[in-house]
This record gives structure tokens, C-alpha cells and sequence, in this order.
């Protein structure tokens, strides 16, 4: 019997059948729906969005279309940087890039959460998005079908530039984003800050509570998916 269970969590890990990549890819979808209400809360705090956000609501502002939208357009043009540098895709990279965006915009489109009115109300609401957004990574991250778009960008650049410490370099892409978006209007304030300095250690925790090594997951690449489906 442990044997049968050990074998089923086994192919569920590592994807090796149709049904295993089906469940995991409704886990990612599910994950990054909640986490798109994470985004949610740190927009609607109200006192500066994160580094990404800022570049993706200026461009909601400047080009009078839908976070969700201005959230896609980002996540597929890092997608084919991603390519270009011949990083390892996955699906679930597909499934990050079009339902974070659309879930913020169900949230707005319900009028959820009101908008907080002060450092008081907003601090509080941000961290819980932050919480919000730590545990989901985990969520989505065990489902092994592909890390972020950003967070592939990300490795792969620091890969190139070996000489340079990966903060440097996520720092210069966040400093990146969040000029840009400021340029075209994205709401830049102590939220920002907050969001550049807590994401890290708040996700940190959140994966050392729930006892999760991200370095230990072998995600599987997009044509390895195809194979296990299409039995090519």
C-alpha cells in the first residue's frame, strides 16, 4: 500500500503521465488565481504597487487598457527574452503569464477590497498580499511545470553576467520596471519600497513553514510535457 502511494505522489512529482500533468496544471491555475488576489491587495493598499505592477499600470494608464492586459503584453514579451536565451520553459510559465493578470482583473472588476485610505490601512493590507503571494509561489512551484517568466529572466541573466551577484542583478531589473512604469504613471510610494525589501524574507518564512526546498524541484520543460501528452 505505501508502496502504491509512494509511486503515485512520485509521478504526480515528477509529471510522468497525462492525469499527473493535468492535476498539476489545475494546482497552477488554482495557485495563481489566488495569487492573483495577492496582487490585488498590494495594488488596492493603495501606497505604491510593486516594482512589476508599477511598469504594468502604467501601461493600463498610459495605453487605457486592463491591468490584466498590460500584465500579459509584460509576462509574454519576458517570455520570449526567455526563449531567446534558451532558458528551460514549462507550461505552467504559459498558465503564470495570462491568469495572475485576469484574476487582478476579476478582483477589480468585483470591487473586492476597497482601496485603503492611509499608511495604516495599506501597510496591513500589503503584507497580507505579500503572505498571500508566498505561500501560492509554493502552491504553484510543486507542481514542477515551470518557474515565472520573471523569475526565469532573472536566473538566466544572472547565468550571463557570473561575475555579477543575482541581487545586483534583481535589483537592476526591479529598479528597471518600476522607472519605466513610473514614466508612464504607475503609482511609485512606500509600498514599493516595502514590496522590494519584504518579498523576499516573507517568502522565505512562508516556505520554511511549510518545510519547502524551491531549489530542490525539478520542473519539467515544455517539450517533455508534449511527450508525456502526445506520447511523442
Amino acid at each position: 500500500m505505501n508502496t502504491t502511494m509512494d509511486t503515485t505522489r512520485s509521478a504526480l512529482r515528477d509529471n510522468r503521465t497525462p492525469g499527473a500533468i493535468a492535476l498539476n496544471m489545475l494546482l497552477a491555475a488554482v495557485s495563481l488565481f489566488v495569487n492573483g488576489f495577492g496582487v490585488y491587495l498590494t495594488i488596492q493598499a493603495n501606497i505604491g504597487a510593486a516594482p512589476w505592477d508599477v511598469l504594468n499600470l502604467g501601461l493600463s494608464k498610459s495605453l487605457g487598457i486592463l491591468y490584466g492586459t498590460a500584465s500579459i503584453a509584460v509576462s509574454l514579451t519576458i517570455l520570449v527574452i526567455d526563449i531567446l536565451l534558451r532558458e528551460p520553459i514549462g507550461i505552467a510559465m504559459f498558465i503564470d503569464a495570462v491568469v495572475v493578470g485576469k484574476s487582478v482583473d476579476f478582483f477589480n472588476m468585483i470591487h473586492a477590497v476597497p482601496k485603503g485610505t492611509s499608511l495604516i490601512v495599506g501597510i496591513p493590507m500589503l503584507i497580507a498580499g505579500l503572505f498571500i503571494l508566498a505561500y501560492t509561489q509554493f502552491a504553484y512551484m510543486i507542481a514542477s511545470l515551470g518557474c515565472g517568466p520573471r523569475d526565469t529572466l532573472l536566473v538566466g541573466l544572472a547565468r550571463r553576467v557570473p561575475r555579477v551577484p543575482i541581487g545586483a542583478v534583481s535589483i537592476t531589473l526591479l529598479s528597471l520596471a518600476t522607472l519605466i512604469g513610473w514614466l508612464l504613471g504607475g503609482p511609485v510610494g512606500v509600498g514599493t519600497l516595502l514590496c522590494a525589501f519584504c518579498t523576499g524574507p516573507i517568502m522565505q518564512f512562508a516556505f520554511r513553514t511549510v518545510r519547502f526546498d524551491a531549489t530542490g524541484v525539478r520542473h519539467q520543460r515544455l517539450r517533455d510535457s508534449f511527450r508525456v501528452l502526445f506520447g511523442k
